[in-house]
């Protein structure tokens, strides 16, 4: 969640390095082409992806929340400093999100717009767009605390899309665009360190288990919703070791900033829950392609051996403070500010 401090902005919501960018590059281009265990559906190459489709928070947010009076946004410098132009765009990074990526390596097109961006073009529907949104998760009251744009809305702002898209191509194109766009899913850290470790009555009426079970079971009837649509390529990522991040490391860490382990622990929690959801969902459907996506293993591998991956120690992007800080170092650092990986 953002934070102020002398008079400046400071950050805690996810944001990447031009480091991290070559990561995610390398990460979804072995997901996508491979057909290993866990890894994404391999895209023959007869068939069509017409669109790249995105929900869920910060991670993949483009935009959405640069109107919203909510301290999850990020339309300031210095983000965007390595996007299109130098500008920031409301995207939680120095340049292009995961969903940009997964849309340029497909070929479809160099980034996926906010819904909600004003000077979306009736064309960009085409090829699909993002309704994520800083500050969501599976749990209602998470979007609350930080003021985004809950799943269920995304939702609602989909089928909004759904009939725009039918206005422009008709009924039976808008089916085919539906069917075979990848749909990408990415929540569930928010919940985890802004919901249930940070509200103490929250911890009242549920456990670790009981907690990321309604975590898990939400993402599951998120899932099921979005085939009711139509949707048929659906890509449901699980957390990431959320423990390992600058800001819950300083916070949460002790006098050597360790990585957290109880916030791991319920990401892994989570993790198994929704793997074994996602499972049966895909077992249960008809013609479905539903996945889950393990994305905890590689990247706390990244953070614990960095060197392999290009980066300077990542112990270094606590910059020797306390505080919680945009990093500005973006060339060296897997982390470009406290909370993004």
């Amino acid at each position: 969640m953002e934070r102020r401090r002398s008079g400046h902005r400071i950050n805690s919501y996810f944001c990447r390095t031009s480091s991290t960018i070559l990561f995610w590059r390398t990460f979804f281009l072995v997901l996508l082409f491979t057909t290993t265990t866990n890894a994404l559906v391999k895209i023959p190459k007869n068939k069509t992806v017409p669109a790249v489709i995105v929900f869920g928070d910060s991670i993949v947010d483009a935009g959405n929340n640069d109107d919203m009076i909510t301290e999850a946004r990020c339309d300031y410098a210095p983000y965007g400093i390595d996007f299109d132009g130098g500008v920031a765009t409301g995207r939680f990074s120095n340049g292009k999100v995961p969903g940009d990526i997964v849309a340029e390596e497909l070929g479809i097109k160099s980034n996926i717009p906010a819904y909600r961006d004003p000077n979306l073009k009736p064309e960009d529907l085409l090829t699909g767009v993002t309704f994520a949104s800083g500050g969501a998760g599976y749990v209602p009251l998470t979007t609350k605390i930080a003021g985004g744009i809950p799943l269920p809305q995304q939702l609602k702002y989909f089928e909004e899309y759904i009939k725009k898209l039918k206005g422009m191509v008709g009924e039976e194109r808008t089916k085919f665009i539906i069917k075979n766009s990848l749909f990408v899913v990415i929540s569930g850290s928010n919940d985890i360190v802004n919901n249930f470790f940070a509200l103490p009555p929250v911890q009242l009426h549920y456990t670790v288990a009981s907690f990321t079970a309604l975590m898990a079971d939400n993402a599951r009837s998120f899932a099921q919703t979005l085939y009711g649509y139509g949707a048929r390529r659906i890509l449901v990522f699980g957390a990431p070791p959320i423990g390992c991040v600058p800001s819950q490391r300083t916070v949460a860490g002790g006098p050597t900033r360790d990585c957290v382990a109880r916030f791991n622990d319920a990401s892994k929690l989570f993790n198994t829950k929704l793997s074994a959801n996602i499972d049966v969902l895909s077992r249960t459907l008809r013609d479905p392609t539903i996945i889950y996506i393990d994305i905890y293993s590689p990247l706390l591998d990244l953070i614990l051996n960095p060197h392999q991956y290009g980066n300077q120690s990542l112990l270094l992007y606590i910059f020797l403070t306390s505080q919680l800080q945009i990093f500005y170092s973006k060339s060296v650092y897997f982390c470009y500010e406290s909370y993004r990986i």
